[in-house]
């Protein structure tokens, strides 16, 4: 079967060259390197904490920067990768990765680490188009469908291994040592990379720097706002808040801005493009609606994986108080469903359709998040919630690999950079958005749980309220509450009323956060409707030109 843009005869796809497979393992571990950084954030998160002495939040915004970066920079790094030739820039950005996990292993304070996110997101923002790129560079045909559908399989083992090893590690040795395994990936990158099939690039290419600075401002603009929703407030200004505007704070400010600056993006380069000049990403990848679809579909499912990597670490190791290996036993389950369920949904694109996969990938994510809503305890091992995150994942690994699929079938190899360039904005900002969103979303809910707890516990009087700072609410363990009250005037039923507020109000905000997240899981229902009928088995020769789209 041949798909759109794929106008060779039978016979000679049929003859096809068949390459060999060493390219690949080059690009199949930097996804894995790529992903394998970020799910170690979240389960190094307690250990960061507590080395820095900061509040969780704080050491998110490791998670938040480098999704920032990389969906700031993406598209420039794919024009850049055009420029200067895929392989060269690809060995010079890995080699930059390594060096960010230099940073990480040796920083000093979380604004070393938060730097060292940066580099990597700035390195991932070549990577992650060239990877498309040079896959249709070095494969071709069947061997090309194969090689798409590794990424997705690289990105959810990356999970797998991240959450086994960075929680071993990180209990027995210290976080630190996790991003050694970042550093070693680096490296045998670099050493496979010397397989793949050479590019000169294009010198007249040229990179559009104001398009370039107006999409890279608005996703700067858009994760500020979003990530500090909480800390400066959803609507009024917090103490916290560095300025406000009559009294509004300036996150949602700060989103509006990026929202404009966004749609300007667009103009601009539809101009550019009508005037018959190179734009910064060709927006014809995205011409026909179910394409657009795709890219709303995996914003969706990655800002849910992100935040649900935010939320069960936070409860296990903050509020908890357990160790990185029970994060990682804890996660075993859903990480593993991903992955399994990433390698085998291919074999259902003969049988199923894009559309029928997407829709039943989001009611099973939405079912899922529902059903832990209502099960979730603060103990992650029960059967319950082990089923909610395995159906979870089910609907997790099979919508990441479809969507990318559907998006790299959609235009010729030629465009496959902008292909690349598009998901990694996609992908990265969804997931930067995500965790900050779960992040602001429950402690808001937290806030108000543990006002309304005070309010109605007698027990509690306004003179022990009074000494402990409500203004600042955030997610800690019983443990740590105990510590906090012995400085006060506290009796020993006070402390252990205030416990109890502390649990329930946790509880609460555990699940209704899951409730919020199943509701938006809900809404990309539609937008699954909208993907195509086709099955998408592989990038279109790029002989197809425009007329394969």
């Amino acid at each position: 079967m041949t798909t759109r843009g794929d106008t060779r005869p039978p016979a000679a796809a049929a003859t096809e060259e068949r390459r060999s497979w060493l390219p690949l393992v080059s690009l199949f571990l930097a996804q894995v390197l790529m992903s394998f950084n970020v799910a170690a954030l979240p389960v190094s998160l307690g250990g960061m904490v507590e080395d820095f002495g900061v509040p969780p939040t704080v050491v998110s915004s490791t998670i938040v920067v480098y999704g920032l970066v990389v969906a700031a920079l993406v598209m420039t790094g794919a024009k850049l990768g055009q420029r200067v030739g895929w392989v060269t820039v690809f060995r010079v950005v890995v080699a930059t990765f390594a060096g960010s996990a230099l940073l990480m292993i040796f920083s000093p304070s979380v604004g070393w680490a938060i730097a060292g996110q940066a580099v990597a997101g700035a390195s991932a923002a070549v990577i992650v188009p060239s990877l498309v790129a040079l896959i249709a560079e070095n494969y071709h045909g069947t061997q090309q469908a194969t090689a798409v559908g590794s990424l997705g399989s690289a990105r959810a083992i990356s999970g797998v291994s991240a959450f086994f090893l960075g929680g071993t590690l990180g209990t027995l040795v210290g976080w630190r040592p996790v991003f050694g395994i970042v550093l070693v990936l680096a490296l045998a990158v670099l050493g496979f990379s010397v397989t793949l099939r050479a590019d000169r690039g294009d010198p007249d290419v040229h990179i559009d720097v104001v398009a370039a600075a107006v999409i890279g401002g608005a996703v700067v603009l858009l994760t500020l706002g979003f990530n500090n929703l909480n800390a400066w407030g959803v609507l009024s200004a917090s103490p916290a808040a560095p300025f406000d505007v009559g009294g509004l704070s300036p996150a949602p400010l700060l989103v509006l801005a990026g929202l404009v600056l966004g749609q300007a993006f667009f103009a601009w380069t539809r101009r550019r493009t009508a005037a018959g000049r190179v734009p910064l990403v060709d927006l014809g990848v995205l011409a026909r609606p179910s394409e657009r679809a795709a890219v709303y579909a995996m914003f969706i499912i990655v800002a849910l994986e992100a935040a649900l990597n935010f939320t069960v670490p936070l409860y296990i190791q903050i509020v908890q108080g357990r160790t990185p290996f029970d994060t990682a036993l804890a996660m075993m389950p859903f990480n593993l469903t991903v992955f399994v369920t990433a390698t085998l949904v291919v074999r259902l694109y003969g049988r199923y359709p894009p559309r029928a996969i997407g829709v039943a990938g989001f009611a099973l994510t939405t079912i899922a998040l529902v059903w832990l809503s209502f099960v979730v305890t603060n103990n992650w091992e029960t059967l319950p919630t082990i089923l909610g995150l395995f159906v979870f994942g089910v609907g997790q690994g099979a919508l990441v690999t479809l969507v990318f699929n559907v998006l790299v079938t959609a235009a010729p190899a030629s465009r496959a950079g902008d292909v690349g360039s598009i998901r990694g904005t996609a992908q990265n900002l969804a997931s930067a958005v995500g965790t900050a969103l779960a992040g602001a979303l429950l402690v808001t809910i937290l806030s108000v749980n543990v006002g309304r707890a005070v309010v109605e516990h007698v027990e509690l009087p306004p003179s022990l309220v009074a000494q402990v700072d409500l203004d600042d609410v955030n997610f800690v363990s019983n443990d740590d509450l105990r510590t906090v009250l012995e400085g006060t005037d506290a009796t020993e039923s006070q402390v252990e009323a205030a416990v109890e507020v502390n649990e329930e109000a946790r509880l609460t905000a555990l699940r209704l956060g899951l409730l919020v997240l199943a509701g938006v899981s809900a809404t990309a229902i539609l937008p699954a409707g909208r993907l195509p009928r086709y099955r998408p088995d592989e990038i279109p020769d790029p002989s197809g030109g425009a007329g394969g789209r």
